[in-house]
């Protein structure tokens, strides 16, 4: 479980913190680095239409989606304030880098 952070404000991150290490399946230091959080590309896993033909993306009929009238009083309206981190963790023994599993979100992270 990971540890609770309020939201929306400075957040204080270690430069180095002991975690498991995936690779070499062991506890050991690891170096903690952020990168920008990158967009999905439109051909990561194919196009719409090879999803089609796979099974995948949207299928055939409604599915009973569209029986009733759209709700539109419940939308959620504008842009989230802040994005989540995305921090990557570096092995001291092994250097090979993993990514964290889920991000919080601050305004800003900070390195101490």
């Amino acid at each position: 479980m990971q540890p609770f952070y309020p939201k929306n404000i400075k957040m204080k991150i270690p430069k180095s913190m002991k975690r498991f290490c995936p690779f070499c399946r062991k506890h050991s230091e690891h170096k903690v680095t952020q990168t920008k959080k990158k967009t999905a590309s439109s051909l990561k896993h194919g196009s719409k239409y090879r999803a089609k033909k796979r099974g995948l993306a949207r299928g055939a009929g409604s599915l009973g989606r569209y029986s009733k009238p759209p709700l539109s009083k419940f939308k959620m309206t504008g842009k989230k304030n802040t994005k989540k981190t995305d921090l990557r963790y570096k092995c001291s023994s092994c250097s090979k880098t993993h990514a964290q599993s889920h991000g919080t979100r601050t305004k800003k992270a900070e390195f101490v």
